[in-house]
């Protein structure tokens, strides 16, 4: 049974599986609901696809649903989802109640499975609704807000909230992105999988291929950054930053890699406003990639020898994550969950402009011996607190709790 998470002792160790099998005993045959609102595309769906089989090989009866909705709820959602990351975002009232119809909806629809569960995860604002039409749930309901509820929209932060307090708990990625709520609320950090297609090791030749295939000299110098086309990603500001670095690193090329999720409907016009700032430059390399490119966001990430992760907003940033497991320093924004991650000067460095992007990669083109230092530290940081492993213990952690009916005060697990 314990044969999918063996495999990941020797990125973990073995006594962390040893660990994450005692832990997980008295779980064995619960019935466990994650519910989110896409199966592909964005950081969510990709922890979900891992955590999901490894916790059905602890024994654990683990299941994972995805909620439908027409255009006019994931309009809703997505403005949600900008207003409580701080965007004065107004949403009509007409969207609001297509919100709430569209909850009941797929209440009902899976009715059957949510309250029989003993556990149910809700992840994010798109089904926190979802609770409100189950009266006849029999388990513990914990709402895992995964974006950043440090500065919100306080009209829209009240409207979630009033779902979101009928939960039994909530986790948030930082405290500096939680906001009180009468129930216990828990700190987990998102994780990466060291063994998907997104994060393994790759042989020489495939990178090389990848490299062929857009264009990319691997001669010259390249620059990359792998993120959803959304505007908290401040794709604008990594061309401005390219621009300014290519004054002083001749031959420097940009990767703008990624693409959008299904319930972001703002994507395509984000691509096209990045396509316009790149003016045709052939030095600038936009990949609209599918959601399961995974091993091509691999190679690109493996054949960078700066990585970016500029973004105005983030709730984790788990590129940042992949990238330093690839063993490259990231130079990201000064926001959210990449200072998390991003040691300042130890790791990489934290940046709040263009220009300040520009000067590290720099500084990184002419310390090549020092970008190599940074990068062994920053996969360090990865095998200590960013693998899945962690956070499949942590989530243990908290349902053996939950249901042992401990209450009150919060709790962080890391």
């Amino acid at each position: 049974m314990h044969e999918l998470l063996m495999r990941y002792a020797p990125a973990c160790g073995e006594d962390v599986i040893r660990q994450l099998v005692q832990l997980a005993e008295p779980l064995r045959g619960k019935r466990v609901v994650h519910v989110n609102s896409t199966r592909a595309g964005g950081g969510v769906a990709e922890i979900l696809e891992k955590l999901v089989p490894l916790m059905r090989s602890l024994g654990i009866d683990a299941q994972w649903e995805v909620i439908t909705g027409s255009g006019d709820f994931f309009q809703c959602t997505k403005r949600m989802h900008n207003a409580l990351q701080g965007e004065q975002t107004p949403i009509p009232r007409a969207l609001l109640e297509t919100y709430g119809r569209t909850n009941q909806e797929n209440a009902g629809r899976l009715q059957a499975q949510l309250e029989d569960a003993d556990l149910v995860f809700i992840h994010d604002p798109q089904p926190a609704g979802l609770l409100r039409h189950c009266q006849g749930r029999r388990g513990k309901w914990i709402w895992r807000c995964h974006i950043d509820l440090g500065h919100p929209q306080r009209q829209v932060w009240n409207f979630l909230r009033a779902e979101v307090v009928l939960h039994d708990a909530s986790i948030f990625s930082l405290a500096d992105f939680a906001q009180a709520l009468p129930h216990p609320m828990v700190l987990i950090p998102p994780s990466i999988d060291p063994l998907s297609d997104k994060n393994c090791e790759l042989d020489p030749a495939e990178i090389d291929a990848v490299r062929a295939r857009f264009g990319l000299d691997a001669q010259r110098p390249l620059m990359a950054q792998v993120s959803r086309f959304d505007r908290f990603k401040d794709p604008l500001g990594v061309i401005r930053a390219f621009r300014l670095a290519k004054d002083f690193i001749p031959g420097l090329q940009l990767v703008l890699a990624g693409g959008g999720a299904t319930d972001d409907p703002e994507a395509a016009a984000v691509l096209g406003e990045v396509e316009l700032a790149a003016d045709g430059d052939p030095d600038i390399h936009i990949l609209a990639l599918p959601a399961d490119a995974h091993r091509t966001i691999n190679a690109l990430q493996r054949a960078a020898d700066f990585v970016l992760q500029k973004s105005l907003r983030e709730g984790f940033g788990l590129t940042v994550a992949e990238a330093m497991w690839k063993g490259k320093p990231v130079i990201g924004g000064d926001t959210g969950g990449i200072r998390l991650q991003v040691v300042n000067h130890h790791t990489g460095f934290l940046v709040n402009s263009p220009e300040g992007a520009a000067l590290r990669v720099r500084y990184l083109h002419h310390h090549r011996d020092k970008l190599q230092q940074m990068g062994q530290r920053a996969r360090q940081i990865v095998r200590e607190n960013f693998l899945i492993t962690r956070h499949l213990r942590e989530y243990l952690t908290l349902m053996v709790s939950l249901l042992r009916g401990q209450d009150g005060q919060d709790i962080r697990l890391s």
